[in-house]
């Protein structure tokens, strides 16, 4: 006998089956994987290179960021902007991908990492709204006997003329005679920290910046007034006027308009040599090469101007007496109409318009003194009427002395700051993750055998 179901109990079992039916017609759903992320290989090899270079130093570590150099010159502008913000702080690579940003012009996403950088020692007052905060106690380290007093005086004044020019609050300035002082260099330096000195602003000569970086930790800051083959250790700098920069220059220069096979005429002095080697190395990093290198005094360039594949450019490390020479014959080889580009020994034996005109047309880094008022310094005209150091190509090394007092006083902001520069005589100056100043320089040209500023020029 079956018992009847009651209507409840009916519909309760309907109401299940249509349930069950309408779970089996039903196709779960689930939200599409987001695709990987593909890293650019460029970036991936030279995050890692970077990575294993802070194990290496000297040959290794130095082919190790040529390397990276180059993969990071594969990059656009936003793609390196791009990586660069999404850099971790901490990360080795972001030194590197920042130097490339400051390079080529471009703002830094964040300040460089500088963890042991300290600007308290001496107990500095703060910092005026424009970064300004110089020492307490300067103490300078020149050769001002010797061989090298030569060069150090037209630093020295140009220093002065920065130091004297200043109406806010200036440090206490001692100069140490690196040549007169027994000892040397590290003797100059220990004088230095033993009398309480809070800022240390030299040597000069390479050997002695490697002298003293070769210590390792300081005790009290250095901005070394040359670039050796020891870098900074970290919390110190360096500052330098080196033909390995202008050559970096003339590279970049011609990197950014197509130039990638360039003929290099010069390397009959070890500036000259030192040049065309950073001339090279960052053409290479950009894809470029140099086809040749010849002397100043080669008769006829056809021969390397006619070679498979031709020429884009020149690149001239010479003097400027010695391209009176050379430029007549790059035009007979058919060169005239190329971008040429020197470095700033083109000035040398300059200054007859009739005879400079050969050099119309030639581009060549210069300080920004040349092209430009500086704040704090009178004319170049004017300064070289009444400091015979400040005359002919001591105006060089004097902005370089003017600059490196801007550099004590700026040199927390230019640090700590993602966009710190300052405008100095030399050029625009900021401050690499290395511990590096970057200088980009004024451009300028000869029209009419006048040297003339070069408009546009600066990346």
């Amino acid at each position: 006998m079956r018992r009847a179901t009651s209507p409840t109990v009916r519909l309760l079992l309907a109401a299940m089956m249509v349930s069950l039916l309408a779970g089996c017609g039903a196709v779960p759903t689930r939200a599409p994987a987001p695709p990987p992320v593909v890293q650019d290989p460029a970036i991936a090899q030279a995050a890692q290179l970077a990575r294993e270079a802070t194990f290496l130093s000297g040959p290794a570590r130095s082919q190790a960021e040529t390397r990276i150099g180059a993969l990071l010159s594969q990059l656009d502008d936003a793609t390196l902007a791009r990586e660069a913000a999404a850099l971790a702080d901490g990360d080795p690579f972001y030194n590197y991908v920042g130097r490339a940003l400051l390079r080529r012009g471009l703002p830094l996403p964040r300040p460089f990492d500088r963890p042991q950088w300290q600007f308290d020692a001496g107990n500095r007052p703060p910092a005026d709204s424009d970064g300004y905060r110089p020492p307490v106690r300067l103490a300078v380290l020149l050769p001002l006997s010797g061989d090298l007093a030569t060069a150090a005086s037209p630093v020295r004044d140009g220093l002065l003329a920065g130091y004297y020019g200043e109406r806010r609050r200036r440090p206490e300035i001692e100069f140490i005679d690196t040549h007169g002082t027994a000892g040397g260099t590290l003797s100059a330096y220990d004088r230095a920290v033993a009398e309480g000195h809070d800022f240390v602003l030299g040597p000069l000569g390479r050997d002695e910046v490697d002298a003293l970086f070769g210590r390792g930790t300081l005790q009290v800051p250095v901005l070394a007034l040359n670039r050796g083959s020891v870098a900074p250790p970290p919390g110190n700098a360096s500052f330098a006027l080196s033909p390995e920069d202008e050559g970096a220059a003339a590279a970049d220069y011609l990197l950014e308009r197509g130039a990638r096979r360039v003929l290099a005429v010069g390397g009959e002095s070890d500036t000259q040599q030192r040049a065309i080697a950073a001339m090279r190395e960052r053409l290479a990093e950009g894809g470029g090469v140099v086809t040749d290198v010849v002397g100043a005094r080669t008769e006829d360039f056809a021969l390397f101007a006619q070679k498979e594949g031709g020429v884009d450019a020149v690149f001239l490390a010479v003097r400027g007496e010695d391209a009176h020479g050379v430029v007549p014959k790059l035009a007979m080889a058919g060169l005239a109409g190329k971008p040429r580009v020197a470095t700033s020994q083109l000035l040398s034996g300059t200054g007859d318009p009739a005879r400079d005109s050969v050099l119309d047309g030639i581009a060549f880094p210069t300080i920004a003194w040349n092209n430009r008022s500086v704040r704090g310094l009178p004319s170049l005209d004017r300064a070289a009427a009444t400091l015979p150091t400040a005359k002919g190509g001591g105006a060089r090394l004097f902005a370089f002395g003017f600059d490196a007092w801007l550099l004590t006083a700026y040199l927390e902001h230019l640090a700590l700051a993602a966009d710190g520069r300052v405008e100095g005589a030399t050029g625009t100056l900021r401050i690499d993750g290395f511990g590096h100043v970057q200088r980009t320089p004024a451009w300028s040209t000869f029209i009419g055998g006048r040297q003339v500023p070069l408009a546009g020029a600066e990346r």
